[in-house]
């Protein structure tokens, strides 16, 4: 059983309520459960309160064990006053994901040890919950969020450096934990890694000048990242960095990569495909789209038994327009916006060098 509130709305536009005992029967004919009235109470505003309230504690009596209802209890209808109330559901679930994944064990395993650890993983993984509940900058996810957004109380000591020494923590190793996150999440999932798909976008940032002088990374120098070029979306001619992402049939991340903003995506191929020779992912294909096709390219991805799939217009290549549509044979519908057709150019598969 339970109290059951009911509203009505008067012609004069005014909302009468009303308190029902009520309780949860199966209705045969309607074949689903109904509500069915014990005992009406009359209208909320006109209702006896405090027989209410003796009646609940005469409920209590005969409870096992007892059920004290105090007197200074507040009476239905009365407000409660809320100390603080804080989110708690994605943090929770971020967090078991997190170790699911096993990403913050990698993070952990990486932290330089001793007595004064910087807590890199603790600061990631807040910045990655704020993500994924309210996306804030990282001054505000500083500011505010980790203390009065969510509840997140083991961030609460947290500074704002040790969110960006994070950050340079994360680039510093980051080829080791893409690798390793991967190779893990992969065999969790049992993901199928014989396809690669790899695509570019940009990210523009709202400066006035380009970037001109060159980073040194780990004896490495590394040219300016932002830098004026083609923007996929029309933004104009801002300062942007091209970020390139490879991906497993099924969606899984492999691995991400930052390029300068003048970048052009055939250029991107050949620094992809030797930045995962290491990673021994077996007979992969690369599969990309008409943006990374040339002659260059073609060669770099053939080398080494390497097998590629790339999608381009019909008519952009002569062995198209000449071997493939002009072959009978009819196409066969895979989606509802493709059909295919196979047709095997010259001798096929090319020989091993």
């Amino acid at each position: 059983m339970y109290l059951r509130t009911t509203k009505r709305q008067n012609k004069d536009g005014s909302i009468v309520e009303y308190y029902q005992l009520a309780e949860t029967r199966w209705d045969p004919i309607q074949r689903r459960p109904t509500a069915h009235i014990i005992y009406n109470f009359g209208r909320a505003n006109t209702l006896d309160r405090e027989a209410l309230l003796r009646l609940a504690q005469s409920i209590s009596r005969v409870c096992q064990g007892g059920l004290d209802v105090p007197p200074e209890v507040s009476p239905p209808g009365e407000a409660i006053d809320i100390e603080w109330a804080r989110p708690l559901g994605v943090v929770h679930v971020a967090r078991a994901l997190w170790e699911e994944l096993g990403i913050g064990e990698v993070l952990r395993g990486l932290e330089p040890r001793g007595l004064r650890r910087a807590p890199h993983e603790l600061a990631l993984f807040t910045m990655v919950a704020n993500r994924l509940a309210e996306p804030l900058s990282k001054l505000a996810c500083y500011e505010y969020w980790r203390t009065e957004r969510a509840y997140l109380p083991e961030a609460a000591a947290l500074t704002l450096d040790h969110l960006y020494f994070a950050l340079d923590f994360l680039d510093t190793h980051i080829e080791a934990i893409e690798r390793e996150i991967f190779f893990r999440t992969a065999d969790l999932f049992r993901a199928d890694v014989d396809l690669i798909f790899w695509d570019t976008t940009s990210v523009y940032f709202e400066v006035d000048d380009e970037d001109t002088e060159c980073e040194t990374k780990r004896d490495t120098t590394l040219p300016p990242l932002r830098k004026r070029g083609y923007h996929k979306e029309g933004r104009g001619n801002q300062p942007q960095v091209v970020v390139g992402l490879a991906l497993t049939r099924d969606g899984l991340p492999v691995r991400s990569w930052v390029f300068p903003g003048n970048t052009v995506d055939v250029t991107t191929v050949a620094h992809v495909k030797e930045s995962l020779r290491g990673w021994k992912l077996g007979r992969a294909i690369f599969v990309g789209d008409a943006g990374m096709d040339s002659e260059a390219n073609r060669q770099a991805l053939a080398k080494g038994l390497g097998r590629y799939i790339l999608a381009m217009p019909v008519g952009k290549l002569t062995e198209v327009q000449e071997e493939v549509l002009g072959r009978p044979g009819r196409f066969r519908p895979v989606h509802a916006s493709l059909e295919v057709k196979e047709v095997v150019v010259g001798e096929g598969e090319a020989p091993a060098p």
